[in-house]
């Protein structure tokens, strides 16, 4: 079980360029303000770049987790078996049986 579980370590790797992303926007919009007016210039670029990287980090955790769950599964090895369908009728048999 402990073999599907996400690391900080992959996380930090899945964001490298997210993170260098993130750190550029910040940087410009910080650059980019005027003096005196730092904070009310560089909130809303800073909210979308934040959003943005939330977003990517959401997906890629996600989908690094999914990732380690499907290795795991047994279809990703072969080893399952397919269940055998059952004839349960089409719905005009079924609904006349009544």
């Amino acid at each position: 079980m402990d073999d599907k579980r996400v690391t900080a370590e992959e996380i930090k790797a899945a964001l490298a360029g997210d993170i260098d992303e993130l750190s550029a926007q910040i940087a410009k919009a910080m650059n980019e303000a005027r003096d005196g007016s730092i904070i009310n210039d560089s909130e809303i670029p800073i909210w979308r770049a934040t959003n943005a990287f939330r977003e990517a980090l959401a997906n890629k955790a996600v989908g690094l987790v999914q990732d380690k769950h499907e290795a795991f599964s047994p279809s990703a090895h072969g080893d399952a078996q397919p269940r055998p369908e059952e004839n349960n009728g089409s719905d005009d048999e079924r609904g006349s049986e009544h």
